[in-house]
C-alpha cells in the first residue's frame, strides 16, 4: 500500500475517533470524509445523498460495476482508550470500529484515484448501520449505477491481526425490537378487581418464552431476549393500567424469524383477549440476515491464497447483526471479518481500531477490482 495515502489514512481514522457521532447524528463526519476525499483526489466524483454519500470512480459506462462499503456511525458506550485521540464526545465512541473502516475506504479511494481501475467503482459511505436503517436507504446505490457486485468488511477483536474469515450463506443473524403495549385500566391499589392490570400478560408472556424459542422447533438459531418491562408507575396508591413488554428477537433463517414473530404475537393477541387490554405491537432497529453470496466468497478466498493472506472459514454466524444484508438482497456480494489482534472487544470501553487493518484491507479490496 502507498505509504503516504497510509498515513493520511490513520490521521484521518484518528480523527474521526476524536469526534464521534451517533447513527442520524453524522454530519460532522460525513463532512470531514467528503473533506478529505476532495482535498486528496482528483478524479473521484463524489455524490451527496443528505445522510450519506459515495464516491464514484468512473472507467467507462461498459465496463463491469463494483461497489465497497464503510459504515461511519459510532454508539453510546464511554471510550476510555489510553490514546491522545480519545473521544471528546461524553458517553459517546467509536467502539464498533467503524471509524477504521470509513478511513480504510478512503485509503482506498485514494489509491485507485492515483492509479486507475479497469472497472467501475463505487465506494459508499453509509450512516446509522447501528440502527439498521443506513443501508436501507443506500442500497438505492445499486440501481441507479448499475453495480453489479458489492463487498463490505467488519473488524473483529480477539482474530489473529490480518486473518479474513468468510462463511458463505448467513453470516449475520436477522434481528429486530418488539415493542408489545398493553393497556388496561388503572384503579386504586385497594381494588384491584375494579382495574386491568396489564402485568399479568406480560409475566405470562416473558414465562412463554422458553417454550417459544425451543430449538427443537426451529432450524437454526432463534432467540428472545427481555429488554425492558414497563408496567406501572412507583404510586403504591394505584394499580398500573399500562405496560410494554421490549424483546430483541432473532433468527438465523429469515423465515424461522418470522414464524417467532408470529407466534410471539398470537399469544399477546389471546393475552390481550384474557385480561381485557387494548394491544399495540410496534418494531425498531429491524435487521435482515447478512448473508455472503458462495460466489463472491469465492472471489475472497482465490484473493486470499494469491495475496498471502491467512483466511478461514466462521465456524457459525454470529449471533449479532448487521445491516449489510439490505445490500446482498439486492445483488451478488459478501461481508466478511479481518482480524484486529487483541484488544477490547466490540462495543466496549477499551475497543480501538487496529490501524494495521488498513493495509490488508486495501491490497484485498484492489485486487477485488482486478478480478472482479
Amino acid at each position: 500500500m502507498n505509504q503516504e495515502i497510509y498515513h493520511l489514512a490513520v490521521e484521518l481514522r484518528h480523527e474521526l475517533h476524536a469526534h464521534p457521532e451517533l447513527s442520524h447524528r453524522e454530519s460532522r463526519t460525513k463532512a470531514r470524509l467528503m473533506e478529505f476525499l476532495r482535498q486528496h483526489s482528483t478524479r473521484l466524483e463524489l455524490v451527496d445523498q443528505g445522510a450519506w454519500f459515495y464516491a464514484a470512480y468512473r472507467a467507462g459506462t461498459d465496463k463491469p460495476s463494483v461497489a465497497f462499503r464503510a459504515d461511519f456511525d459510532a454508539v453510546a458506550v464511554e471510550d476510555l482508550c489510553p490514546v491522545d485521540y480519545v473521544s471528546r464526545t461524553p458517553g459517546v465512541g467509536h467502539k464498533c470500529g467503524h471509524d477504521g473502516h470509513s478511513a480504510t475506504l478512503a485509503a482506498l479511494a485514494l489509491e485507485i484515484d492515483r492509479e486507475g481501475a479497469d472497472k467501475n467503482v463505487f465506494f459508499l459511505f453509509q450512516h446509522a448501520e447501528e440502527t439498521g436503517d443506513g443501508a436501507k436507504e443506500c442500497t438505492a446505490l445499486l440501481k441507479r449505477e448499475r453495480v453489479d457486485e458489492i463487498f463490505g468488511f467488519h473488524n473483529r477483536p480477539g482474530l489473529p491481526l490480518g486473518m479474513v474469515q468468510v462463511l458463505d450463506g448467513c453470516v449475520y443473524c436477522a434481528s429486530e425490537g418488539m415493542i408489545l403495549s398493553f393497556e388496561g385500566t388503572p384503579s386504586h391499589a385497594s381494588m384491584p378487581e375494579l382495574g386491568r392490570n396489564p402485568a399479568f400478560a406480560i409475566a405470562e408472556m416473558v414465562l412463554a418464552l422458553k417454550e417459544l424459542t425451543d430449538p427443537a422447533k426451529y432450524q437454526g438459531l432463534v432467540l428472545a431476549t427481555v429488554i425492558q418491562l414497563d408496567v406501572g408507575e412507583p404510586a403504591f396508591g394505584i394499580q398500573a393500567g399500562k405496560g410494554r413488554l421490549l424483546l430483541t428477537i432473532r433468527g438465523e433463517l429469515e423465515q424461522e424469524l418470522d414464524r417467532l414473530r408470529e407466534a410471539l404475537r398470537a399469544l399477546a393477541e389471546e393475552k390481550a383477549r384474557q385480561y381485557g387490554l387494548k394491544l399495540e405491537i410496534s418494531f425498531r432497529d429491524v435487521f435482515p440476515a447478512t448473508c455472503s453470496h458462495p460466489s463472491s466468497n469465492e472471489k475472497l478466498r482465490r484473493c486470499c491464497r494469491e495475496l498471502g493472506i491467512p483466511c478461514r472459514e466462521m465456524p457459525a454466524p454470529f449471533r449479532s447483526s448487521e445491516d449489510f444484508g439490505f445490500y446482498t438482497r439486492e445483488i451478488p456480494g459478501a461481508f466478511f471479518e479481518i482480524g484486529g489482534g487483541p484488544g477490547g472487544d466490540l462495543h466496549t470501553v477499551e475497543m480501538n481500531f487496529n490501524d494495521e487493518i488498513i493495509p490488508v484491507a486495501v491490497k484485498l479490496y484492489r485486487r477485488l477490482i482486478e478480478i472482479c
